[in-house]
């Protein structure tokens, strides 16, 4: 029964967040929502029993992924201290959403049980080593679907810098490094030998 209930919970948060990605209207709020989403998806991932896919969504969706649209939404012009007018009436939502965060990992850690039979001793020399999620998850990415798996780390990349030219803004007042004019200078451009007697010094 408590499995069903924490299924539940992650589904419905799931979903919401979900639906607060595309309808909310700041792209901060719609990244912080995209972060609920992940997380609440890693909880359905352990009460499936893959583990390691749970945590590799959280360490790289939400780590890195999460944290490189949070970089681009930085970059747009947005009038943040518009946005931060008035932040006060969003944290009885915001204690909210964390308040349900912090129930579902609580539901979720209540629900793992131990084994007695995992503890018990075993012949070394009989044991076989079964396969786990990681072990196949590995030999399935490096083995059948290694093309792919490049592909995909291509497409990241270029809509990475996609991303960052089309919201690259050039402003007239800043100073930016030209390295054609750095190697095109000229030894008598840059330095003035003078030649000083001695006792006397250059005014």
């Amino acid at each position: 029964m408590i499995h069903a209930i924490v299924f539940y919970a992650f589904a419905a948060v799931l979903l919401a967040s979900a639906v607060m990605v595309i309808a909310a209207r700041n792209p901060v709020h719609a990244v912080l929502f995209l972060i609920l989403c992940f997380f609440n998806a890693a909880g359905l991932f352990l009460l499936m029993g893959a583990e390691f896919v749970a945590l590799i969504l959280v360490i790289v969706y939400v780590g890195a992924v999460a944290v490189l649209f949070l970089f681009v939404v930085m970059m747009l012009d947005i009038n943040f201290r518009e946005l931060r007018q008035g932040y006060k009436r969003y944290l009885p939502i915001g204690a909210t959403v964390g308040l349900i965060l912090m129930a579902e990992l609580i539901l979720a850690a209540s629900s793992w049980h131990l084994d007695a039979a995992a503890l018990a001793p075993v012949n070394p020399v009989a044991a076989v080593v079964p396969a786990d999620n990681t072990r196949e998850i590995g030999r399935l990415l490096y083995t059948d679907y290694v093309y792919p798996f490049q592909v995909s780390g291509l497409i990241l990349l270029v809509a990475m810098i996609g991303a960052i030219v089309l919201t690259l803004r050039h402003k007239p007042d800043t100073r930016r490094q030209r390295s054609s004019d750095q190697l095109n200078r000229k030894i008598a451009d840059v330095i003035e030998v003078r030649k000083v007697e001695s006792g006397k010094g250059v005014l």
